[in-house]
């Protein structure tokens, strides 16, 4: 799946044109490295994404075309102390 389709279906960042714009200014990377919005998600990848001075970090639990808001969360955990 590609990376701005499973920010949005995991609802990391709610629309996947916010999302490919995240990518494009190179705030989302991907085990450490910056990548672009078609890049292969695959499980167990490490996605962090820079909002303002935060930054969150998770990891890829699984991967779904399509999940609830409900089943959003557990597509991925979160990384503390990164």
């Amino acid at each position: 799946m590609r990376l701005d389709k499973y920010l949005k279906v995991s609802r990391l960042i709610k629309r996947r044109t916010v999302a490919n714009e995240a990518c494009d200014a190179e705030r989302v990377s991907v085990n450490g490295r910056p990548q672009r919005a078609s890049y292969d998600v695959k499980v167990g990848d490490r996605i962090s994404i820079r909002f303002g001075e935060k930054t969150v970090t998770v990891e890829v639990l699984s991967i779904s075309e399509t999940a609830g808001k409900a089943d959003a969360p557990t597509l991925y955990r979160e990384v503390a102390g990164e």
